[in-house]
């Protein structure tokens, strides 16, 4: 699936190093397409207050776009 640019998505895997879990909501800021033609995206994770507590790449299948059934939470780094 292709996403529009600042949009919000969520993350379909852990990504430890940046104490990110699957769920978390982050905002997609770039795309790349790799010369093997894979795709993947830079994003940007924000805490509740909106402060940047990280920015990465991850490939295209590590994001799933958010459904009207989901619920938004909060939880502690």
């Amino acid at each position: 699936m292709k996403f529009e640019l600042y949009t919000d998505v969520a993350l379909t895997c852990d990504l430890p190093e940046h104490r990110l879990r699957r769920g978390d909501i982050v905002k997609v800021v770039d795309h790349h397409a790799a010369p093997d033609g894979t795709e993947g995206y830079s994003i940007e994770v924000f805490n509740a207050i909106g402060d940047t507590i990280a920015v990465t790449t991850v490939p295209a299948s590590a994001l799933e776009a958010l459904r009207e059934d989901e619920v938004l939470n909060v939880r502690t780094l």
